[in-house]
């Protein structure tokens, strides 16, 4: 389907399959990595034939982190569009590594080899996380006098618990696939080598679904975790009731009467 330098973009029924593609770094972030995920997940947001999206990375490993040296490197010129638009755009990285950008769609992380620095970060903008047995996670950055700015500290205290996020933040050290499962920051351990097809088959079961239903509960999700119990249940009011009143909703109910898989049109 395409894609841009360092990125592959592939459609897989209704799931766009994402590729970080620079094994030679170890999938090392680079400037047009960058830029071809955020128009990847504005694609996936704009296309309603997309219920999910994979992301994954090519040749044993997920993601290394910033390349700093490779960006230092690449030099600015006339006919380099994309340092133009993230000149025009200062926080167009943000929003790639998903710090504050939330897709509509569910996104679904197949790790393999190394997921540090800023592919830990990375992941946390991820819904679902499926790892080999192999994969390595870890913040390194205070390890090199620097500062885990893609928002660990305020994301990974909210998504496991507050010691095993402490730990990861503040020693920098590498935890191992079976680890990062037991402290909650992935999902599932599966032999290596099979983490995407185990991310695909969840995909699948994804995809089965209501979209409508699927993108509200994945919107409630996220926007009611830092409000007050009461007012995060008045908002999954908010935004569960119009779900019941879609035609999907109204399949869903003939489908199960009649013992057949439902149909939805996002509708």
């Amino acid at each position: 389907m395409g894609g841009t330098e360092h990125l592959t973009v592939e459609r897989a029924g209704a799931t766009l399959v994402l590729t970080l593609d620079r094994p030679e770094a170890r999938n090392a972030l680079s400037l047009p990595m960058l830029a071809g995920l955020y128009d990847a997940w504005l694609l996936a947001d704009a296309d309603d034939d997309v219920r999910s999206v994979v992301l994954t990375g090519a040749g044993g490993a997920f993601c290394s982190g910033m390349d700093l040296k490779a960006l230092a490197e690449r030099r600015p010129g006339a006919d380099d569009p994309v340092r133009a638009r993230f000149k025009a755009d200062p926080d167009l990285h943000w929003k790639a590594m998903l710090r504050h950008h939330r897709p509509r769609k569910p996104v679904i992380a197949a790790v393999e080899g190394p997921c540090v620095a800023g592919g830990t970060e990375l992941l946390q903008g991820t819904d679902i996380r499926i790892a080999g047995s192999g994969a390595v996670f870890g913040l390194f950055e205070v390890r090199r006098g620097l500062f885990p700015i893609g928002g660990s500290t305020v994301r990974l205290p909210r998504q496991i618990p507050r010691t095993h996020a402490m730990e990861m933040l503040l020693t920098g050290r590498p935890y191992t696939a079976a680890e990062a499962e037991r402290i909650g920051l992935i999902g599932h351990v599966v032999p290596d080598g099979t983490a995407l097809e185990r991310a695909m088959e969840t995909a699948a079961l994804v995809n089965a679904n209501a979209p409508l239903a699927v993108e509200a509960v994945k919107a409630c999700v996220h926007d009611a975790a830092a409000l007050p119990e009461p007012d995060a249940l008045a908002l999954e009011l908010e935004r569960g009731r119009p779900v019941f009143d879609t035609a999907d909703a109204k399949e869903g109910a003939r489908a199960f009467a009649e013992k057949r898989p439902a149909v939805f049109r996002r509708g």
